[in-house]
């Protein structure tokens, strides 16, 4: 296992960005930067033993500051969407920032994605390389209330295991849900149409116009949703009534969140590669890069990949939580701690 440090651009206000790299025996390797904690590349091994780049993303931090669609990042205070922006907590009505038509997503115009995050520490043994992370977003940032201190680790593992653990406390109450954003494209090439995805739920949380959760919890069985069974990505994309096509769409978890269990795997029949992704939250929502450009962005090594060039599988609690009385728990109370951790499991076959 090696761990390394390299300068990767400078902000505008003059603050330095690190890239961090981590690499195992197998030739696995994830960047990191602490810009976004944005996972810029992550190169893993096809059935052949060839090694290549599996996620959407660019070489260079102007790429990134120029515009993205959440590209790797950590979302948050709040990932996913809030209805109009809006919630109450103990009595008190808070307005958030509004990004996304009249809806908050993703944490507001400048949430977690776009924060320079403090190193803290780094680990390296035979097992695993770990990068601890931390951010204090304060008091009204975006509308929300209290101060929440947040760590985040990025940890590496000998066989080719991506753990993500987040860790927070909060001195008032106040909403909180992160996920990693990351695009993977397991050929690393081309659409997702094929790649075959299973996924632990056999319910989603159906939406209004404006993708806000109209409070059900209705079955997937009979619908473009129902991917119970291995199922590929792009033979239904066209009939889940979005616009632009494809999935956009919250799944509740069989496991309901109450440990770290298997909520999706992903088999791209070409390469061999194999995603699993495991996670102690309650949903997941299955994004298909359906706001990409036709004619594609070029990613890192001069790929171009646009619409359906890539999925997300985020886990999440609910989108608008906050806002649900039927949905889980989406407030972090001072004294508690929130402590949740995403596996992204690599394999071939």
């Amino acid at each position: 296992m090696t761990l390394e440090r390299s300068p990767f651009g400078i902000l505008p206000d003059g603050s330095p960005i690190t890239l961090h790299t981590f690499r195992n025996p197998r030739g696995t390797t994830l960047k990191v930067m602490d810009h976004g904690l944005i996972i810029t590349e992550l190169h893993v091994a096809d059935r052949a033993g060839r090694i290549g780049n599996v996620v959407l993303g660019f070489d260079n931090l102007p790429r990134y500051l120029a515009g993205h669609p959440f590209f790797g990042a950590i979302a948050g205070r709040v990932a996913n969407r809030i209805a109009h922006g809006a919630f109450t907590l103990d009595g008190r009505t808070y307005q958030l920032a509004t990004n996304n038509g009249v809806n908050h997503l993703h944490g507001g115009k400048v949430g977690f994605d776009k924060k320079r995050w403090s190193f803290l520490e780094d680990e390296t043994t035979s097992g695993f390389s770990r990068v601890r992370f931390s951010y204090l977003s304060v008091d009204g940032e975006e509308g929300y209330p209290g101060n929440l201190g947040i760590q985040v680790d990025y940890i590496l593992t000998e066989d080719d295991q991506v753990r993500i653990r987040y860790q927070a406390t909060t001195d008032q109450a106040t909403p909180i849900n992160l996920t990693n954003h990351s695009y993977f494209n397991l050929a690393g090439k081309g659409t997702i149409h094929g790649h075959e995805l299973q996924l632990t739920a056999s319910r989603y949380t159906p939406v209004d116009g404006g993708l806000i959760p109209t409070g059900e919890l209705a079955p997937v069985a009979g619908t473009a949703l129902d991917f119970t069974e291995p199922n590929a990505i792009g033979e239904r994309i066209e009939r889940t009534g979005l616009t632009p096509t494809g999935y956009d769409h919250n799944f509740v978890l069989d496991d309901g969140g109450k440990s770290i269990a298997l909520a999706a795997r992903a088999f791209e029949p070409e390469s061999g590669r194999v995603l699993e992704v495991l996670t102690d939250r309650p949903g997941i929502q299955l994004y298909t890069a359906n706001f990409l450009p036709a004619d594609g962005i070029e990613c890192t090594g001069g790929v171009k990949l646009g619409r359906h060039g890539g999925f997300c599988l985020e886990t999440q609690n609910f989108p608008d939580a906050i806002n649900q009385p039927g949905f889980p728990e989406a407030v972090l109370r001072p004294g508690e701690v929130y402590d949740t951790t995403t596996v992204f499991r690599f394999g071939t076959r």
